[in-house]
């Protein structure tokens, strides 16, 4: 599994790296390249911290299922988790989702002006 650097990072990173700061947005788009994980985004942009139990019922999913996307989110650094006794709470990330549509990135998509 490649390492995925946080997006407030990356600006850090060498831009002639070009593979490394590729490979970061990337491996984000691709956890939100799928319309259950951009429900669940949703509704823990709505709900704040909840509980993957309520989750479930939520997004009316069985819990494996679930676990299995939320572990890709996870491991984009989109969301965060909590264990709180026996129980996981999740939340999103905001400096990650905020990173990703931040002007810094749409600049990669715009011509230089020499």
């Amino acid at each position: 599994m490649k390492t995925i650097i946080p997006l407030h990072e990356v600006k850090k990173i060498n831009t002639q790296n070009n593979d490394t700061f590729f490979e970061t947005y990337e491996a984000k788009f691709k956890a939100l390249a799928d319309r259950k994980r951009l429900q669940i985004m949703h509704e823990l942009t709505q709900r704040g911290k909840t509980c993957v139990c309520d989750l479930c019922d939520i997004v009316e999913m069985a819990q494996s299922k679930l676990s299995y996307h939320l572990k890709i989110l996870l491991d984009a650094n989109l969301i965060t988790k909590e264990v709180i006794g026996t129980w996981s709470y999740y939340e999103i990330n905001n400096l990650e989702v905020n990173g990703l549509l931040s002007e810094e990135l749409c600049c990669i998509f715009r011509p230089s002006r020499s």
